[in-house]
């Protein structure tokens, strides 16, 4: 059960006891104001038990004292007893139009952020590309630098001009096109496939305006690359070790490697 509130318990002794006084006295005027408030006591109780409003007790008071026949100037008494005891709590604090959210729930997040500039998903040229591209060109020059103080390079004795060595090869970075001019036309293996290659490359960008940068999202550059990639490595891997005299297909495990640096 609810518990009264302490000041409507000392209100409630205090109506009890000028009742009292009255039904003692035989005063008329007192006698009539008991059972004012009797009534104020009683909604004050009542309130505080089922937390009613104020203005739903009144309505409903007004309902009964016209059925019963009572009279209806008793009812703004009973109503300014019943309001007392919600007046008495404390106020709550309402903003405007009697909203009682706090202010910070009400302001947009937006409206006290100061952005000056829109984040952009893009960098420029110079200097965060530049910089980074002259940097790894400069380690690399100086790898291949002090690298060929120390380790000579892989050199044949004098070539003979009266002997052409069988098979010729070219170095393994051509192995890959030499190998495609056994297959196909020399027009069609030294310029038709080699450019249709160069140019879907250059057209891969256009082709996938993708702007993320994860592999799960970048497929088809991924395997643009990927088959580019294996078709020029396996051509390579042929033409290396599996090209012998006369540039014949041969087993390297059968008939040896013909492969040099």
């Amino acid at each position: 059960m609810t518990e009264i509130p302490e000041h409507l318990r000392k209100r409630a002794e205090e109506a009890r006891k000028k009742a009292e006084a009255a039904a003692g006295g035989g005063d008329a005027a007192p006698a009539e104001s008991a059972p004012a408030a009797a009534a104020g006591e009683s909604a004050g109780n009542s309130e505080a038990a089922s937390k009613i409003p104020a203005h739903l007790l009144e309505r409903s008071k007004a309902a009964k004292a016209a059925k019963a026949g009572t009279d209806v100037a008793t009812a703004p008494a009973a109503a300014a007893v019943a309001a007392a005891p919600a007046a008495a709590a404390a106020p709550v604090a309402t903003g405007p139009g009697g909203h009682t959210q706090r202010l910070l729930t009400v302001v947009k997040s937006g409206s006290i952020q100061d952005v000056k500039s829109v984040p952009q998903d893009k960098v420029h040229v110079w200097p965060h590309l530049l910089v980074a591209e002259f940097v790894a060109a400069g380690v690399i020059t100086a790898f291949t630098l002090i690298f060929s103080i120390f380790v000579n390079a892989p050199l044949l004795e004098l070539a003979n001009f009266n002997e052409t060595p069988n098979p010729s090869k070219a170095p393994w970075y051509f192995l890959g096109l030499q190998e495609l001019l056994t297959m196909f036309h020399p027009m069609v293996a030294g310029v038709t496939i080699p450019g249709m290659g160069m140019i879907l490359l250059i057209l891969a960008p256009y082709l996938d305006k993708n702007p993320s940068q994860k592999p799960e999202d970048r497929k088809f550059a991924i395997s643009l690359m990927t088959i580019h990639l294996m078709f020029w490595a396996v051509l390579v891997m042929i033409g290396s070790f599996f090209r012998g005299p006369g540039f014949n297909f041969v087993f390297p495990w059968d008939a040896g490697l013909f492969f040099e640096l």
